[in-house]
This record gives structure tokens, sequence and C-alpha cells, in this order.
């Protein structure tokens, strides 16, 4: 029952700062899941993509269209080109340990944070 606890609130959670700022899941449901429940980097990350299959975001998306906020063209040719990354991505991240995938996932939110917080 615990994890269902944590699984609702890191649910929660990601979905309001997806749709506040547009972040949740690698960095939000990827740690939860490693730290809080016992994953692999490598389980997270598979568990976290599957999420993805689903239209969750839709509400949100509504939300945005509703503002005149999407563009559509640049929104479907990173899908496309998502799709295809994700599975060479997720080929090479099975195939390595999880200490090493762990450290390039916490460097890349380092060095995203770093430049977000300090440059223009």
């Amino acid at each position: 029952m615990n994890d269902v606890i944590i699984l609702l609130t890191v649910g929660l959670a990601a979905g309001l700062l997806s749709g506040l700022v547009g972040i949740g899941g690698g960095i939000i449901i990827v740690p939860v899941l490693v730290y809080f429940l016992g994953f692999t980097q490598q389980q997270a990350q598979g568990t976290t993509l599957f999420m993805f299959l689903f239209p969750i975001g839709i509400l949100g998306v509504m939300n945005y269209y509703k503002a005149g906020a999407i563009d559509w063209k640049v929104a479907a040719i990173i899908a496309a080109t998502f799709f295809v990354g994700s599975f060479f991505g997720s080929k090479l991240a099975i195939s390595m340990d999880q200490a090493t995938v762990k450290k390039i996932f916490g460097l890349i939110i380092i060095a995203l944070g770093i430049k977000m917080t300090f440059w223009k």
C-alpha cells in the first residue's frame, strides 16, 4: 500500500510539473522509482517510457492548444525523431551497467540545471 501512495504522489507531482514547466517524466519519476521503489536505472527508464505510450498529457495539451501555445510542426518533428532516438537510446542503456547509466542521467540533470539557472 505504501508503494501505491508513492506512485500516486509521484504521478501527480510529475503531472503538475509537466503542465507547469514541461518536466516530470525523467527528472521526477525515474529517481523516485530508483531510490524509493528499488528499481534499477534501466527498469525505471523503461517504465517511464512505457508511460509515454498513452496520451498522458492530453489535458495539458488541450490547455496549451486553447492558448495558441503549440507549434505543431516542431512537435511532430520532435515526436518522430524521439520515436527513433528512444529505440537506439534504450538499446544503448540496456547494454551498459546501471552505475554508468545513473551517472550519465545525473550529470545531464546537473548540467541542464546549471545552464538554466545561470544563462539566459
